[in-house]
């Protein structure tokens, strides 16, 4: 979805700032907010670009550098932790073949670390985009990863 027909869906009030940068990043798929983007939003609040900008940084699921067409990111909260989050994390580094902050050479994953995903009855637990995967083990990962790489018919 365009940036512009995002920013005519709220009213022109600088309360509705998280709901568009969330809205909007998520409609991209490099799952970012580009500087263009940020000159953008703050024209139509009239409010300063460092203003964006501090909003994005502030909050994990903002981010103004391109990822992956899909986002991984693996719970590391106690619950998680405590039922196998970092055998979790390893499998991923194998599958994909990076490491935390990284992006795969073909712009399809990007990997990353969280905070609680609410699901710590079920822990170790991911969010992929905005799918939540639950009592995780290193056979669901790696299925899961070919799947989303379209090796399984």
């Amino acid at each position: 979805m365009l940036l512009k027909e995002i920013l005519s869906k709220y009213p022109k009030d600088p309360e509705y700032l998280i709901e568009i940068l969330l809205e909007y990043q998520t409609s991209k798929k490099n799952h970012y907010i580009s500087p263009e983007d940020v000159s953008r939003i703050s024209g139509h609040f009239d409010i300063p670009e460092s203003q964006v900008c501090s909003v994005i940084s502030f909050y994990t699921l903002l981010s103004m550098e391109p990822k992956g067409r899909y986002v991984v990111q693996i719970c590391h909260d106690v619950p998680c932790f405590v039922n196998d989050a970092t055998n979790i994390y390893e499998e991923l580094v194998n599958v994909l073949g990076i490491k935390e902050g990284e992006t795969t050479p073909d712009n399809l994953f990007t990997l990353e670390i969280t905070e609680c995903l609410g699901c710590c009855n079920e822990a170790p637990a991911m969010r992929v985009n905005n799918q939540v995967y639950t009592n995780l083990t290193p056979a669901k990962i790696e299925k899961l990863i070919k799947d989303l790489r379209g090796e399984i018919k």
